[in-house]
């Protein structure tokens, strides 16, 4: 039954990634913005509510078991940056590989990109510092508080920049359009914006559902399995609940719309590495622990080899396989922490 869980959630976020996609391409179409504004911030905070969700339903409305309910929360708040920046760059560089071979060009819109990146290695250092006061620390809480304070405006104020970059790129070409038909249209719906805005509705529903399904299967599973509710969260919700940036990137990379895939990628990872390390920091311990530690450090080492060559010669499919070696990398130092808890 478990299982089941897992795979209903799976199928639910699959169906919301496609019809959000095309429903943010209408939209963006239809306000006129840049493919920077829809992907790095409608496509990016829209189908991050997947793993935004089960870290806040975790904490705020979770089980009776406070400290799984926190093991959950922070496995999925660290857990999203790392599988974006690793696993699903490299998975959108498998994506274009057929096409444009092992040292073809990624093109995203460029400065944009930097702007993206530069936000979330200064909002995840900020948050890494958060695990360095003691817990029994006094003024440990007064810090992180203010950590999270400004982790908050950091973000709010990314969002301002991006969107006063949008006019000027639209005007160089970088405007959004959309490929396919309004998918409710083709059940005899009307091209408006109502009916646009209903399709995200319905693709945030569906979004929405499947986070709630798995903090009860990760639950579950921690207890069947006998492994840590953080361990799991890390593992299993990151991978399951980034599916919709994943399969979002890879159809638009697909579709040679190099500025919406990686600021699909890019801005999810601005939005998760400010909001949900804030949450984090006044909602949880927030403690270095030894599976925490290693997930930031390869987040934060796979988002400088990204930053390094789109401001040195531009990336190419073959630098985003270091990506995903970082995420097997990654994996072998849980497998090793898990291996020295059963010895």
């Amino acid at each position: 039954m478990i299982w089941l869980f897992l795979l209903g959630s799976l199928a639910a976020i699959l169906v919301a990634a496609e019809v959000f996609t095309n429903a943010l391409e209408h939209l963006g179409q239809r306000l006129k913005i840049s493919e920077g504004v829809t992907g790095s911030l409608f496509a990016a905070v829209g189908t991050a509510m997947p793993e935004t969700m089960v870290p806040v339903l975790a904490v705020v409305a979770g089980g009776e078991d406070m400290a799984v309910n926190h093991a959950i929360g922070v496995g999925a708040i660290i857990g999203a940056p790392l599988m974006l920046s690793t696993l699903a760059f490299f998975l959108m560089g498998a994506a274009a590989l057929g096409v444009r071979g092992f040292r073809g060009p990624v093109m995203p819109e460029a400065t944009g990109t930097r702007r993206d990146l530069d936000f979330f290695l200064v909002a995840y250092v900020l948050a890494a510092l958060g695990l360095l006061p003691p817990a029994d620390w006094q003024y440990g809480g007064l810090v992180r508080i203010a950590l999270a304070v400004a982790l908050v405006l950091l973000y709010f104020y990314y969002v301002v920049r991006t969107l006063r970059s949008s006019a000027g790129l639209v005007e160089e070409g970088h405007g959004t359009t959309a490929d396919n038909v309004l998918y409710l249209c083709r059940l005899g719906l009307p091209d408006a914006m109502p009916v646009v805005l209903l399709q995200i509705l319905l693709g945030f529903g569906l979004l929405v559902g499947g986070a709630k399904a798995f903090i009860f299967a990760v639950e579950q599973l921690s207890v069947l399995l006998a492994i840590s509710a953080l361990i799991l969260s890390l593992l299993i919700i990151p991978v399951a609940t980034e599916l919709p940036e994943k399969v979002n990137s890879i159809l638009w990379i697909r579709r040679r719309k190099d500025t919406l895939a990686v600021g699909n990628l890019t801005g999810a990872m601005v939005f998760q590495g400010t909001l949900l390390p804030a949450l984090g920091l006044v909602a949880t311990p927030w403690q270095p622990e030894a599976p925490v530690v290693v997930a930031m450090v390869f987040a934060l080492l796979a988002t400088l080899w990204l930053r390094w060559h789109v401001t040195h010669g531009g990336l190419q499919v073959r630098h985003l396989t270091i990506n995903g070696l970082c995420y097997l990398l990654y994996l072998t130092g849980i497998g090793l922490i898990i291996s020295g808890a059963f010895s």
